[in-house]
């Protein structure tokens, strides 16, 4: 069984097809694609150079999936895009591949959703299951954690962090990190609290839930300094797998974590 490809797309003879493949009218795929078992394209979708795109992915029509970075700095050289198993990429999303002072490799994990006119840009590391609303858009080497929504019409700053489980809101600028399992949004982004909404949907036990509530008040709302609350959210959660992953994250974050939404009630 060969792949099934409508007599008006164009197929470079280098690239590299699995069997079942679907390529639908108008398509082009350039030399250097790999693409991956019961992968399907629809109509018009484009595929760049320098693509592995895995099994079971769906291009939707005007997507064009791994074209040259939006840099300055990109003069050519050979860089990649690598887009795991089981995505959905909608009309106009664009994925571009990395650049040479980014280790050259944009990266898409498995099983996300990225909406219509979305954008990941150059050197971004996107983990499992994370969906970009319609027209979010990812700025060079972000790097977002599994399971994260982005909302719509969404900017996010070159080289910041997301963390896993967060959930950042629609038309919201993100210009420092946010840690995992929390809830961002406003203009310029500022953490709302816990994405509870997501955490319970995936199954985060009652305990996982309260060691992270306790700690995100401690935190972020005692008035104590920083290093001295997340000292002292180890000491008394830090059995907590969740807790631990989050004092981490703040810890190591280079550019600082977003602040907390300032109280303004009387």
């Amino acid at each position: 069984m060969s792949a099934q490809i409508h007599e008006t797309a164009i197929v470079h003879p280098e690239a590299h097809l699995a069997e079942d493949v679907v390529v639908g009218p108008y398509c082009v795929i350039e030399a250097d694609v790999s693409i991956g078992q019961r992968t399907r394209l629809d109509a018009f979708a484009q595929i760049k150079s320098h693509t592995v795109l895995g099994a079971d992915n769906h291009v939707h029509s005007y997507a064009c999936v791994g074209g040259i970075p939006q840099d300055l700095k990109f003069h050519g050289e050979k860089t990649v895009l690598e887009i795991g198993d089981r995505n959905t990429i909608r009309e106009y999303a664009t994925l571009n591949r990395g650049t040479g002072d980014g280790g050259g490799v944009t990266r898409v994990g498995s099983d996300c959703l990225l909406m219509a006119y979305s954008h990941v840009a150059h050197d971004c590391q996107v983990a499992d299951g994370v969906i970009l609303a319609n027209a979010a858009t990812l700025a060079g080497h972000v790097e977002i954690g599994h399971h994260s929504v982005v909302g719509g019409l969404s900017a996010v700053h070159q080289f910041v962090c997301i963390g896993e489980f967060a959930f950042i809101g629609g038309k919201t600028g993100v210009a420092q990190d946010v840690p995992p399992y929390v809830l961002a949004a406003g203009e310029r982004a500022t953490m709302r609290g816990l994405n509870l909404v997501g955490l319970k949907r995936r199954g985060f036990n009652k305990e996982a839930l309260q060691g992270l509530r306790k700690t995100y008040s401690l935190v972020f709302r005692s008035g104590q300094g920083r290093q001295e609350t997340l000292d002292q959210a180890l000491e008394q959660w830090g059995e907590n797998e969740e807790v631990r992953r989050f004092v981490d994250f703040i810890r190591q974050s280079e550019r600082g974590v977003i602040p907390q939404e300032r109280d303004t009630r009387g």
